[in-house]
C-alpha cells in the first residue's frame, strides 16, 4: 500500500494486537464501536490491499472522494467482515488522527495522537503491546 502520512505517523503512539482473541475475531466494526466518541466525528480514507468482499470495492470508492464519516464506514464493516490487509485512516479536518491496520487476518496495528483511545484498546484487548 502506498502511504501518503508516514510523517504524521511518525508522532504517534501504537499499539499491537492479535486480530484473533481466542475464537473471536476483531472486525472492524467491533474496534470502531470501541473508539466510542473519538472516533465518531472522524472522516476515513480505506485502502483494501485485497478485495475480499464487495463491501471494499466501495469503501475504496468513498475514500477516493472526501472519505466517509465513521457511521458510514461502520455500516460498510457490518455485519461480520474480515479483512486480509487493510488500512483505515481517520483524519479531523486534515489532521491524521487515527491509524487502523489489519495485517493478513492476524493482527491489529493500532496508531493515535491520543493516548487514551490506545489505553481504552489496551483494556479490552489484554494480548496489547506498544509499537
Amino acid at each position: 500500500m502506498a502511504r501518503d502520512t508516514a510523517e504524521a505517523e511518525a508522532g504517534m503512539k501504537g499499539i499491537t494486537f492479535p486480530a484473533w482473541q481466542g475464537k473471536h475475531y476483531v472486525t472492524p466494526a467491533e474496534l470502531l464501536v470501541r473508539l466510542g466518541s473519538f472516533g465518531l466525528d472522524l472522516t476515513w480514507r480505506v485502502e483494501c490491499d485485497e478485495i475480499v468482499d464487495p463491501r471494499c470495492v466501495e469503501m475504496k470508492r468513498r475514500s477516493a472522494d472526501s472519505g466517509m464519516d465513521t457511521l458510514t464506514l461502520l455500516s460498510l464493516t457490518t455485519p461480520f467482515l474480515q479483512l486480509i490487509d487493510a488500512e483505515a485512516r481517520g483524519f479531523a479536518e486534515d489532521k491524521l488522527m487515527l491509524v487502523l491496520t489489519e495485517f493478513d487476518s492476524s493482527s491489529w496495528n493500532v496508531r493515535a495522537v491520543d493516548e487514551r483511545v490506545l489505553g481504552e484498546l489496551r483494556h479490552h484487548y489484554p494480548g496489547a503491546e506498544d509499537l
